[in-house]
């Protein structure tokens, strides 16, 4: 391959990059994917879903420091490799909870456990014979109602978010490049009947018909891929619909035709390809949609079932501590979700200005 056949792709990637709002968004969403990916390495909570409670600890302010007692189980803990535990966690082969104080005497263990700042726990006795440890941690966001570390949920939360949004746009791109391309390309009755129910979809409210499909396939997280993939294909489909009519009159498509190739050839390797960009366009603008509507089924409790960590299941769970001395419990999953659609946002304005798109029917 030539340096030739290279340079609409680096005139596209330069110019891009000239735009450094889209390139600072593009870095933050890579880091975001990054750290949702490995998210249980770097997390302090590294069990599955971060779903380690204690309830003393409820709603700790950010920056608190405790001290744990850890007793290893009896029962033997089958240990993951890293594979597994980058995918589910590890479960954790101890039960620790928060103490105040301890001490060994008389071949057993005397420990004060913590209940409260203002309050001290009467000892209670435990045998040595189980191995024991102890160590510290510091809760960087703090805890939220059921005292479990906010900060290994928010990170997790990630996964949720973006894993939602990658499969309803891959959903949503399948739908609205098929419908979109047979109805531009073939035109007349099909056309009609097409953009017939094109428009009965763009008709009724996302929100709404998110939550009529999950009514109909029920609560989970799986469904809720299929729920938002199924509402936000119009996009797609209108913009491919409207750039298959304009290409199929061009003069190489014409050709195409004479020299005997099938419809099916000359829209898959001829016309789609040409209209690569504002389809990317679409798609990132799609990729922010889709969260907004995954985040609002969560708080709503259609979306992702507890304990699984979603950024808007945290706002529904913590949103009454808003008025009170706790905001942040709600506040920080909430600008989680602002950054990540603000940055899939600069993202879609990037790329429309680097395909010069300008002034296609794309909605951002």
């Amino acid at each position: 391959m030539t340096a030739q056949s290279h340079s609409p792709a680096r005139k596209i990637w330069f110019k891009f990059k000239r735009n450094k709002p889209a390139f600072a968004g593009l870095i933050f969403i890579v880091l975001m994917m990054l750290a949702g990916i490995f998210a249980y390495l770097i997390i302090p909570d590294q069990t599955p879903m971060a779903n380690t409670m204690h309830v003393q600890l409820s709603n700790k302010k950010p920056g608190r420091t405790f001290k744990f007692l850890s007793i290893r189980k009896s029962d033997s803990v089958a240990r993951v490799n890293i594979f597994q535990k980058i995918m589910y966690g590890q479960e954790a082969d101890a039960k620790s909870f928060p103490i105040t104080s301890y001490r060994e005497a008389n071949g057993k263990i005397y420990v004060r456990e913590y209940i409260g700042d203002d309050e001290q726990a009467e000892e209670t006795t435990y045998p040595l014979k189980p191995a024991y440890s102890t160590y510290t941690q510091t809760y960087v966001l703090g805890t939220d109602i059921y005292g479990r570390d906010l900060l290994s949920r928010l990170v997790l939360g990630i996964r949720v978010s973006l894993s939602v949004g990658l499969m309803a746009v891959l959903i949503s791109l399948s739908i609205g490049l098929s419908l979109g391309a047979i109805a531009g390309y073939y035109g007349g009755k099909t056309d009609t009947l097409i953009s017939w129910f094109m428009n009965v979809i763009w008709s009724l409210p996302s929100l709404l018909l998110v939550i009529a499909i999950s009514f109909a396939l029920g609560k989970g997280f799986w469904q809720i891929f299929i729920a938002v993939g199924l509402s936000t294909w119009v996009d797609v489909a209108r913009l491919v619909r409207g750039q298959v009519m304009a290409l199929k009159q061009v003069e190489y498509i014409e050709a195409a035709r004479a020299l005997g190739f099938s419809n099916a050839r000359i829209i898959i390797k001829h016309i789609l390809p040409n209209i690569s960009g504002p389809i990317l366009v679409v798609a990132s603008a799609n990729f922010a949609s889709a969260i907004v509507l995954e985040t609002g089924l969560s708080f709503l409790g259609f979306g992702a079932q507890p304990p699984m960590p979603g950024w808007g299941s945290m706002i529904k769970e913590h949103y009454g501590y808003i008025v009170m001395d706790a905001a942040y419990l709600a506040v920080l999953p909430g600008l989680a979700i602002m950054l990540t659609v603000y940055a899939f946002n600069l993202l879609a304005i990037g790329l429309r200005d680097a395909f010069d798109v300008k002034s296609q029917n794309i909605s951002l």
